[in-house]
């Protein structure tokens, strides 16, 4: 079974495997909770803020597919793009090379077929415009012009656990992303912080609208 497959029949385990697949119960909690809201709860699994959205506008919920490229590796790209599924955000570990781009236009037209939710890198990006027009959320460090090359490294793998903005990320954990932000969550972490923050969402309206309404604020907030 390959690791894409692996990860897959993991998904469609439930609770007792990897998490719900992304169309389904978990998945719809969290594609509907404030991103922000959860950092009210947690203090890990949110990554370096550098890295952030290269599109306005969007929010992603989907489990992870991993990959790490070493060297430059451009093969390993295009291995992960083999293993991506409907839903799937794939997260890209540069190995600390914040220069080479290995996302660009052909890459996210490959994973839009692909069904994918959107792509993390712990690096650069190119074809800005290009990524803009395929609407495919893309979060980075920022752009380049230098990409990575046609060459094979050994220390390449896909689907396996990896390092993304301070953060380990493993295949099929939950990946979090909108315009604030990156946050990786396990299924068994995800499931354990939703119900609170979606609490507090529903709560923040009446909240908001005691305060625009004049209410002393030493009454309204907790002090």
């Amino acid at each position: 079974m390959s690791g894409g497959n692996a990860v897959r029949a993991r998904l469609a385990e439930g609770p007792e495997g990897l998490g719900e697949r992304p169309e389904g119960g978990l998945g719809e909690g969290l594609a509907a909770v404030s991103y922000p809201t959860i950092g009210h709860f947690l203090e890990d699994g949110f990554v370096d803020p550098a890295i952030r959205s290269l599109l306005d506008g969007v929010k992603v919920a989907g489990p992870a597919v991993t990959v790490r490229i070493a060297e430059c590796d451009a093969y390993a790209m295009n291995r992960a793009l083999l293993e991506l599924y409907p839903g799937a955000v794939l997260v890209v570990d540069m190995s600390g090379d914040h220069r080479h781009a290995p996302v660009g236009a052909v890459t996210a037209a490959a994973a839009t077929a692909q069904g994918a939710a959107g792509v993390v890198v712990d690096g650069v990006a190119t074809d800005i415009l290009e990524l803009r027009a395929t609407g495919l959320p893309v979060f980075a460090r920022g752009t380049s012009c230098l990409t990575t090359k046609r060459v094979r490294s050994g220390g390449s793998a896909v689907n396996v656990p990896v390092q993304c903005g301070g953060i380990r990320v493993r295949p099929g954990d939950w990946v979090l992303g909108d315009d604030n932000g990156v946050i990786v969550l396990s299924p068994e972490a995800a499931a354990e912080v939703l119900g609170r923050a979606l609490a507090s969402d529903a709560a923040e309206p009446a909240l908001l609208a005691r305060i625009a309404a004049g209410e002393p604020l030493e009454s309204v907030l907790a002090i």
